[in-house]
């Protein structure tokens, strides 16, 4: 079953399913290499290296890192430099971000993001997906994707089971009750989730929607069925509205919740469909209305941010990403490629004190290319004598 993710193209079979389009992934989004993202983060604050005594924790030699230009730097300084100017801070924060099923998407981005900010970070796995994701974990394979700017690697205090397509063990059906990728696992409805990470840990600072399925995503939304749509429209919209209700009681005023959405919500992008740009419109819609309730309710704010097309594993299945990519960079006012960690950084700002007057909001994290009114690219153009990126010559 085609899939539909939060990255790159916001779409991807990322992994095989169970027998029922209902089915949540993790946002993916392949990284660029180590050097890449060292570079990246050349000046995150280190305040993201969790205590030794955490199991996950293991040596690293930050000597192997090299520089690498070209990437966007956040705000703050390495630890053996002094804080100077608005660092980002989120020291005795704790974050849950739903949608980590390996080292290549969006939202490991964001958790490593967090991290180098300093804030604690659980993460909730597509139940399929957990026993994969955990060993790899273990055995030491994302070592080399958690190396925070310190040297020292991120830290994932606990990763829960989640499908976010089922509010309580009541909505499951008996199908996937009984499925042999389930099994083992429990208290993994939304509801369930919740209620654990309050006995565990009391309450969270930041959420992060990470997450997102279209069944039928590869077919255009007149052939797209009603059960399609539904599915899209409950995978990857409604599951943000059921996580944020649920957690919002354990969430501590002045915190922030984000999720990811993408340029198909307003534009027309041919290829995306099944329902995905009706739920990423429904997904930005929800912000704003959720944006009011929560923040009267307990001062929560809400953002969203509409990420560019970015060449993941996921985005991959599609079949398109690199031309998307290729037409990103021929029009978009950046004439470059997206990183992951361009949108970690700016989650991490968002979910910052920095940015605490924004809520409601869609941030754009695209180079720009949701400004085009035309792409000028096309021969149509060729005599405007249009400037081309002089640095990339």
């Amino acid at each position: 079953m085609a899939a539909s993710t939060a990255s790159g193209l916001q779409m991807a079979a990322v992994r095989p399913c169970v027998s029922s389009p209902r089915r949540v992934f993790g946002a993916g989004a392949a990284f660029c290499n180590a050097d890449l993202r060292r570079a990246s983060w050349a000046k995150l604050t280190s305040a993201g290296h969790i205590s030794s005594l955490q199991p996950l924790q293991r040596s690293f030699s930050s000597s192997s890192l090299k520089s690498n230009n070209g990437v966007i730097k956040a705000m703050a300084e390495s630890s053996d430099k002094p804080l100077g100017g608005l660092p980002i801070d989120l020291k005795g924060k704790r974050a849950f971000i739903a949608g980590v099923a390996d080292d290549n998407g969006y939202g490991w981005a964001i958790a490593k993001s967090l991290a180098a900010a300093g804030a604690e970070i659980l993460v909730g796995t597509w139940v399929p997906a957990l026993n994969i994701f955990e060993t790899s974990l273990r055995r030491g394979k994302f070592d080399e994707s958690r190396v925070l700017p310190d040297g020292s690697l991120m830290e994932i205090t606990k990763v829960y089971p989640l499908d976010a397509v089922f509010d309580t063990l009541d909505d499951v059906p008996e199908d996937i009750k009984a499925n042999k990728r389930y099994a083992g696992s429990s208290n993994w409805t939304v509801k369930e989730v919740v209620e654990t990470v309050k006995q565990d840990f009391g309450s969270i600072d930041i959420l992060v929607h990470s997450l997102a399925n279209g069944p039928e995503v590869t077919k255009p939304l007149l052939e797209t069925s009603r059960n399609g749509y539904l599915a899209a429209i409950s995978a990857s919209s409604y599951s943000y509205v059921s996580l944020l209700k649920h957690f919002l009681p354990i969430m501590n005023p002045g915190g922030c919740s984000l999720s990811l959405t993408y340029i198909a919500s307003e534009r027309i992008i041919p290829g995306y469909g099944g329902g995905m740009s009706s739920a990423k419109a429904a997904l930005e819609s929800d912000t704003k209305v959720m944006a009011f309730e929560a923040g009267r309710k307990r001062r929560i704010r809400v953002n969203t941010i509409s990420a560019g097309p970015l060449r993941s594993r996921a985005a991959k299945a599609i079949g398109f990403i690199d031309m998307m990519i290729d037409y990103s960079i021929a029009n978009a006012p950046l004439q470059k490629e997206l990183s992951a960690e361009e949108v970690g950084n700016t989650a991490a700002f968002l979910a910052s004190p920095l940015a605490s007057a924004i809520t409601g909001a869609v941030i754009y994290v695209d180079n720009g290319l949701n400004a085009m009114g035309v792409g000028v690219d096309s021969p149509i153009f060729e005599n405007l004598n249009i400037p081309k990126d002089e640095l990339s010559k």
